[in-house]
Parts: C-alpha cells; structure tokens; sequence
C-alpha cells in the first residue's frame, strides 16, 4: 500500500482524529466483497456503517482515543496490534479481536492489500466476483446484487439468492466485511461458492476478475422525463448527476433512481443534493459529541419536478442525499422504506500498515432526523410498479405525457 490514498488522512491526521471518514455505506463493506469497493468516506476517507451515536452537543463525550458505548476504542485496537506485531503474529487479526469484542458492528480491519482494493472500488473499479453480499437480520448472508455479465452473473446467480458458503467456509453468523475478505482475491484465481434458491443449494466455482460499474446512468421516458440511476456514489459520480440534471430538457422532469445504492464517498452524496439545491444545510454530523455540517453548493435546479425513488437496499450516503431533498421539500420519495444506516468511521493506520475504521457517530439530516436504524420513509409508499407510481407524481407536478 503506497500510504493512504488520497481521500484518506494521513496518519498523523488520523491519531489526532482531526479528519474524519464517514463511512456512510454499503458500498464498501459490499463491494469489498465481491472484490473490494464498499463504504465510502467523506472529508475523504473511507469507511461504512450504522450504530452508535456520540454524545449530543453541550454533553461530554469521550476523550481523544476513548470510545462511546457500542464502539471501539481507538488506542486498544491500535495497542493491541503493535503488541501483536512485536510478537510475530497478525496485527490485523488482534485489532480485528478488539473491534468484535467492543460491539462496533461496522468497525472493520483493512489489510494493506484490503485498503488498496477499497480505494480502487471508490474509482468504481475492483478484482471480485461480481455479487453484493448483506448481512440479514437472522444472520443469514443474501445476495443484495449482482454485476451484469461479471463471474457470478455468468455463474447463474441472481440477487435474493441466499451464500452459503465461500470455498468450504459457511458464512451464516459472519460481518459483511468478513464474507467480503472471503470473496476478495488476485484476478484469474478460483473461488468456490455455495448459493441456495428456494431451499435448493448450489456449488459452482467461479473466477474474480478486475471488474468496473458505471456509477451513473441516464434514460428518458415520454414526456420530457429523465431518469437518473445512481448505482453507488463512486468517485465523479457527483458530478454526473449535475450534468445529467443541466442535460435534461426544459421543463421535464427527473427521477432520481437509489434503489439498490449501498452509498459511497459522502463528498459525491453531496455533490448530487447541490445539482437540486441552491445551496444550504444537506445534513450534520458528530464526531464524539462534537457536531458538523455538510452544505450543498450553490447554483443547482431548484424548479424542476423531482421524485427520489428508494428502497431497503437504498443505504447510507444515498439515504442521506434522499433524506436531504425530501426534508428540504425539493423532492417527493417514493418505494419503500431504506436500509438505515447512517453512523460516522474514522480511520486509524495501526503498526502493520493495516488500517482500522471505527464508529465514533451518527449523521442527520437537515430536519434534526437521524437515519440510523430507521431509514427514510417514503411520502408515497410503493411496494410494487415503484417507478409507475413516480411517474404518476411527476404528472401531477405537470410533467409527462
């Protein structure tokens, strides 16, 4: 690992905690998975999660390197990997030990070769499989996604198919960044997967491959109506949106497509909320009691008819950009309710040249409201034909046919 990457602190910055990560994400934890690109990180750093929350703001919250109920402390996890190294052994596996022991659930070790993979998955790039694994609530490990045409798309496995196990390995019970290290690997190298349909288990083995997304598409319907599909806030994908928002033509109208987005980098999140907003608050945040803001740029479309569409597999910095409009009355949410998850990482590089993400906070957005554990409720609740009944709202905004 050539030192942290660029939208990572260094590590002087991150003993002090003076940069926070804010893993907002599905994307990482996922994406690392399948080979690596998961989480995402704002004020540029990586991370993912949901859980604990700091202190409120006046209250004290715990001292530089201490940590809140639910999470890790920082100067164990980092004292535990150097005396691990100085013995010989893994100093990710004993930092890994301290993160499961404190009950940070989104708290994750990175090896250097696991953190280079992330950064890359922030570029929307990756070596995997191709499949989005996510923890259920029984434990159970689902396949939330799969890339189009990728090793296991080819495989014949399809999202909502159940992994059961990863070379021999079951991974019922384990963290999604756990299934993710299982499933990550040198391309060209095998990996055999265990998947169940129905009550009906398969075996194939497959191959990872370097593998890229294109974060944002756009399409048109009738009427004067685009449809912008954010699959994850990678890397430009802020930006993409803005110019598919400019692009679009006179009084039409957009939907904003985040179904299925695990979330990404918080910085792009926001660029997105700018392209419909003419700046002004897009959500706060706390890092050990100490609260922060995040602010959309100035300039974006204001006037055009928007409708975000979400659903449970809409998480972390997309639950954030759906939340802002929505409490901002700049959009109208339609599908079902999200994922919830909505927690701050910061990033500590440990001894080995591992690095640990740990919670140290919650976001929320600009109404006071935090998405952790809840998600974003939709104003139209569409289980089924989501997008039908978006265009519905749409047409009586006055746009369509």
């Amino acid at each position: 690992m050539q030192g942290l990457p660029s939208f990572c602190p260094r590590p002087r910055d991150l003993r002090r905690g003076a940069v926070l990560t804010f893993a907002f994400a599905g994307v990482v934890t996922a994406a690392a998975a399948m080979g690596c690109w998961d989480g995402a990180g704002a004020a540029g750093a990586p991370g993912s999660g949901l859980t604990t929350a700091a202190a409120p703001p006046g209250e004290a919250g715990p001292g530089p390197g201490g940590a809140a109920p639910g999470t890790a402390d920082r100067e164990a996890v980092a004292r535990a990997a150097a005396e691990a190294v100085a013995e010989g052994k893994s100093g990710k596996k004993a930092a890994q030990e301290v993160v499961s022991r404190s009950g940070d659930r989104w708290g994750v070790v990175y090896d250097r070769a696991e953190f280079q993979d992330f950064a890359d998955g922030l570029d929307g790039r990756w070596t995997g499989v191709g499949l989005w694994p996510e923890r259920r609530a029984d434990g159970a490990i689902a396949i939330a996604r799969v890339q189009p045409g990728g090793p296991a798309a080819r495989a014949g496995i399809t999202a909502g198919d159940r992994l059961v196990a990863v070379d021999d390995r079951p991974v019922t019970g384990l963290k999604t960044a756990e299934v993710v290290a299982l499933l990550r690997g040198g391309a060209g190298t095998p990996v055999a997967l265990r998947t169940a349909r129905g009550g009906t288990e398969a075996s194939r083995t497959v191959h990872r491959e370097q593998l890229r997304a294109d974060p944002v598409t756009v399409r048109s319907l009738p009427g004067g109506v685009t449809v912008i599909k954010v699959a994850a806030f990678t890397r430009g994908s802020g930006a993409r949106v803005r110019d598919a928002v400019r692009a679009a033509p006179p009084g039409g109208g957009v939907l904003l497509d985040l179904r299925g987005n695990p979330g990404g980098l918080v910085t792009e999140a926001v660029a997105a909320a700018s392209a419909f907003l003419d700046g002004g608050l897009v959500a706060t945040y706390d890092v050990r009691g100490e609260e922060r803001a995040l602010y959309a740029d100035r300039g974006g479309d204001t006037a055009r008819p928007l409708v975000a569409l979400v659903d449970a597999g809409t998480m972390s910095a997309a639950e954030l950009v759906a939340g802002a409009l929505q409490d901002r009355g700049r959009a109208v949410a339609v599908g079902t309710r999200t994922f919830g998850k909505g927690s701050v990482q910061m990033p500590t590089q440990l001894p080995d040249g591992s690095v640990a993400e740990l919670t140290v906070g919650t976001y929320r957005t600009p109404g006071g409201r935090s998405l952790d554990g809840t998600g974003v409720t939709p104003d139209l609740p569409a289980p089924d034909r989501a997008e039908e009944r978006a265009r519905t709202v749409l047409g009586g905004l006055g746009v369509g046919p």
